[in-house]
């Protein structure tokens, strides 16, 4: 057996499930780097951070050796493409070292909420003709990003959205358009993550330049 390498579950379509995941990833950064971490019950969550400063992660039916592991997002595609009959796919070189960053922790968060899917849409599009209007050379404004545009309200507490997490929402492609479905909103002291059906994303709450640089 190799000394290191993904093995994916053949069947339930967890190959395609990772390829979309990488390719998303790699079509916003050639470079993007994907992390890859072994779950309890034959689970592995796939992780990028985007350029919005927000972490995206996908799960899928598999195994790791090591069982945590970067990998560059084009030699990974290049191994999903050539994965063989028994769910191996090798990841290309080590990229451990370009992982910046710690991950957020598996359990934990508390489920405040949940906001409709068209939302959502609504508010990527909103926000898209904004960053439009007002892109410069080294594209949108931070506070453009950073507003929050939903509020989500307990009775102990008041989270905001910001507009960086919609827009990774959508550009992932974790939120299927359709009218009935939401997206889940869960926080700990230290992070928010919204989950939708194809993906969740993560982002530090205070200050994320601490874990995601």
């Amino acid at each position: 057996m190799s000394e290191r390498g993904i093995w994916l579950d053949v069947d339930g379509g967890h190959r395609d499930d990772l390829a979309a995941f990488t390719e998303r990833a790699r079509r916003a950064d050639e470079s993007a780097v994907v992390r890859l971490r072994e779950r309890a019950g034959g689970l592995v969550a796939a992780w990028v951070s985007t350029g919005f400063d927000v972490l995206a992660s996908r799960v899928v039916r598999g195994r790791l050796r090591p069982a945590d592991l970067c990998a560059g997002a084009d030699a990974l595609l290049a191994g999903l493409a050539a994965m063989d009959a028994d769910g191996h796919v090798d990841p290309g070189f080590a990229m451990d070292s370009a992982w910046r960053g710690a991950l957020p922790p598996e359990a934990g968060f508390v489920h405040l909420d949940d906001v409709p899917a068209r939302e959502v849409f609504a508010l990527a599009q909103r926000g898209t003709a904004l960053v439009r209007e007002h892109s410069g050379a080294h594209g949108p404004p931070p506070s453009l990003l950073d507003q929050d545009v939903v509020d989500v309200v307990t009775d102990s507490d008041t989270v905001g959205i910001p507009m960086r997490c919609v827009f990774t929402l959508t550009a992932m492609g974790f939120v299927p358009d359709t009218a009935d479905e939401v997206v889940r909103v869960r926080t700990t002291p230290a992070w928010l993550r919204i989950d939708a059906r194809f993906g969740s994303v993560y982002r530090r709450r205070g200050n994320p330049a601490v874990v995601l640089h």
